[in-house]
């Protein structure tokens, strides 16, 4: 039987020992003096041994202790180390009470999968439309009625697709938080059937220029609409870029505004790409700007407090405006129903198109669905970076006096 005395004396050698004790439990010295107290044993027919804990702060009782307490749960069929990296979990997670404190523990794991932008929207629309909400409560208190009523508060402004996509990413913190021991049950899931369905309609966008002139003079004279959504609906409708895109656009990305080349040059990283090809620059997408929309940047930037974004939200400027602000300020236009900010790409599309057919300038086409970053496969990026740069402004600028005449 090991004293302290010996045990405190132990000294360093040139290999790690042992210094055994009664039960099969000893003291592990290693070489640079690190003292454990571990207990071998033999469970399922193997060989193991359990580390107790460091000496001196488990000191001899405590270590035969916890030597009789496993030698008790073996006896049971219960394996101790299985055993003590369970009570470490349960440890680990009993930190996490408030649904807003899993969702963020949940969302630090699961946006190392995700794409940058996409992960960043996901942890945006919880802190948007779910924390305000629930998120301090306990995660086993929340029922289905009270999931339900923070995703009727999004249906409420028109945005059913977004609730859906909100529901879905609460059922996600959900299933971690079961599978974390951390809860029993998802009524995120309960409630899928009860949202509002999805039209599984296109995007409305109106197709003819009149009309698109029309509703963008209407969005422009919406009152008490913030100066950068107005800004951003601009340019948004001059470049036809998704309008996730528009939203995020940098102060940095902009170049030539002053002279004859205009450019917006967006990094791969925000372009509608696989992942891989997020991470590769060569896949930066470059929008030639007419007049008018290099206009747009330009007074934006100006007026922009931000450091970093064309279009701060109207709370503060560390943000961008949100991803639901044109779709409001489309609707408050009196166009639900009939434009959507996505719909620009539509109304581009068909409208360019059919002057190209009219003109007979069938090799525009092409040139069309490359200005919507429709890029073939198999054709490399730096190629499509500058690929008929002239011609894409020539008509950059032809649509641009469509929609904004002088």
């Amino acid at each position: 039987m090991l004293t302290d005395l010996a045990c405190r004396k132990a000294q360093p050698a040139a290999r790690d020992y042992k210094l055994t004790d009664g039960g099969s439990l000893f003291l592990l010295v290693t070489t640079k003096g690190a003292k454990s107290w571990r207990w071998k044993y033999r469970f399922g027919g193997k060989t193991k041994q359990l580390v107790i804990g460091r000496y001196p702060a488990v000191s001899i009782g405590a270590a035969r202790k916890a030597r009789d307490e496993a030698r008790a749960l073996v006896d049971k069929g219960i394996d101790p180390g299985i055993a003590k990296q369970q009570a470490k979990a349960r440890a680990a997670t009993a930190a996490l009470d408030s649904f807003e404190a899993i969702a963020r523990a949940w969302h630090t794991v699961r946006k190392q999968t995700l794409a940058k932008r996409y992960g960043g929207q996901v942890l945006d629309r919880l802190e948007a439309d779910v924390f305000p909400q629930f998120g301090s409560l306990p995660i086993g208190e929340i029922t289905p009625p009270i999931v339900l009523a923070a995703i009727r508060r999004i249906e409420a402004r028109g945005s059913t697709e977004m609730a859906h996509r909100v529901r879905m990413h609460i059922s996600d913190v959900f299933v971690w938080a079961i599978a974390s021991g951390l809860a029993e049950n998802d009524p995120a899931a309960i409630i899928r059937k009860a949202l509002v369905p999805t039209s599984g309609k296109l995007r409305p966008a109106l197709i003819r220029i009149e009309e698109a002139r029309a509703m963008l003079a209407a969005s422009e004279k919406v009152e008490g609409a913030w100066w950068a959504t107005r800004e951003a609906s601009k340019l948004l409708a001059l470049t036809a870029a998704r309008p996730g895109v528009v939203r995020l656009a940098e102060k940095k990305e902009f170049e030539g505004l002053g002279g004859p080349s205009p450019i917006w040059r967006i990094p791969a990283e925000k372009m509608k790409l696989t992942r891989e090809r997020k991470r590769d620059a060569s896949f930066e997408f470059v929008i030639p700007l007419s007049r008018q929309a290099a206009a747009v940047a330009a007074a934006a930037i100006a007026r922009s407090p931000s450091p970093d974004w064309l279009f701060p939200g109207a709370a503060g400027w560390k943000k961008p405006i949100s991803d639901s602000t044109l779709s409001k300020h489309y609707r408050d236009a009196k166009y639900r129903d009939r434009h959507v900010p996505h719909g620009w790409r539509a109304s581009f599309s068909t409208i360019m198109n059919e002057r190209a057919g009219a003109e007979g300038s069938k090799d525009d086409r092409e040139i069309i669905e490359l200005m919507l970053a429709h890029v073939q496969e198999g054709v490399e990026a730096s190629y499509n970076r500058a690929l008929y740069l002239p011609r894409r402004r020539e008509l950059a600028q032809i649509w641009a006096d469509m929609l904004m005449p002088d």
